[in-house]
C-alpha cells in the first residue's frame, strides 16, 4: 500500500515506498555538490504557492517508547497548524533495531500518518542519524524539502560524518529542527552543530512534556508550510516558534 514502510536494505540507504531502496551515499565531489545545489534551487520548494514538504524523523529505539507514543498523539497538530497557511506533505522517517531505517511516501492526510505511526513499535538498537540526513538530502534534490524535524535522545555515530551531511543540507537551504529529549551531553553537542550547519534550530524538551513538544512541532510545521514569514507570525503568540526563530539565520 502506498505510504507503508517496507523492509530496508544494508548500508546508508533508507527503504521507501514502491521505488525501493535509496542508493547508498558516496563521498561528494565539489562538482557533485554544485550539481545538486543547482538542481534543488531550480525546483525551488520555497516559491510562492509551492506545497510545503517536511521530513519528520524519529529515533524509535527502545529508550524512546514514551516519547514515540506522545509524538503519535501530537503529529496531527502539525497539520492543524498549517491549515491556514497552505498544504503540507510529511514524509515519516524512523530508525530502530539492527540497521533498520524506514521511510513512508509523502503523506498529506493526518489520519493516515497517525495510522502508520500507531503500527510502529520501538526496538533496541544504535542511532542511525546519518541515514536520516542522507534521505533528507536525496529528497531535497529529487522533489524539494522545506525543513527536517528530528526528535531523539542520543547520538552514537561519528559526529564529523554527520556534520558533513548536515553541511550539504545547509547548502540546499534545508534547515533541520532538532528536538532533544533529555540531557545527554554528547547528543546535545552533535544536535546543536547539525542545527547550526543547516540554519535550523536546537531545542530541548523534558521527557513526557507533551505541551513543549507540541509547540515545537507546530512551529516547525508552520515554517515548512509558510516559510520564515509564517514562523515569525506564529512567534508573536507561541513560545515554541519564538525559540526556533531566535536561532535561525
Amino acid at each position: 500500500m502506498s505510504g507503508e514502510p517496507i523492509k530496508p536494505h544494508r548500508g546508508d540507504a533508507v527503504s521507501a515506498q514502491a521505488g525501493g531502496a535509496v542508493p547508498q551515499a558516496a563521498t561528494s565531489t565539489a562538482e557533485d555538490i554544485a550539481a545538486f545545489v543547482a538542481k534543488a534551487r531550480a525546483l525551488s520548494p520555497h516559491a510562492p504557492g509551492a506545497k510545503g514538504r517536511l521530513i519528520f524523523a524519529l529515533d524509535a529505539t527502545m529508550s524512546r517508547q514514551p516519547t514515540w507514543d506522545m509524538a503519535c498523539a501530537l503529529q496531527a497538530d502539525m497539520f492543524r497548524e498549517t491549515a491556514a497557511l497552505g498544504s503540507l506533505d510529511i514524509r515519516l522517517v524512523y530508525y530502530r533495531g539492527f540497521n533498520e531505517c524506514r521511510a513512508t511516501g509523502w503523506i498529506s492526510d493526518s489520519a493516515r500518518l497517525a495510522a502508520l505511526m500507531s503500527k510502529i513499535d520501538c526496538r533496541g538498537g544504535d542511532t542511525q542519524i546519518g541515514k536520516v540526513l542522507t534521505e533528507a538530502r536525496r529528497e531535497a534534490v529529487a522533489s524539494g524539502v522545506r525543513a527536517v524535524v528530528f526528535v531523539g535522545d542520543a547520538m552514537e555515530e561519528k559526529v564529523d560524518e554527520l556534520c558533513a551531511k548536515a553541511g550539504e543540507l545547509g547548502m540546499l537551504k534545508v534547515p533541520v529542527f532538532v528536538f532533544q529529549e533529555g540531557h545527554d551531553a554528547v547528543a546535545e553537542q552533535a544536535f546543536r552543530e547539525i542545527a547550526r550547519l543547516t540554519g535550523g534550530a536546537w531545542c530541548r524538551f523534558d521527557p513526557g512534556a507533551a505541551a513543549q513538544l507540541r509547540e515545537l512541532l507546530r512551529a516547525a510545521a508552520a515554517y515548512a508550510a509558510g516559510g520564515r514569514e509564517a514562523l515569525l507570525k506564529l512567534a508573536k503568540t507561541a513560545s515554541g516558534a519564538a525559540k526556533l526563530i531566535g536561532q535561525m539565520k
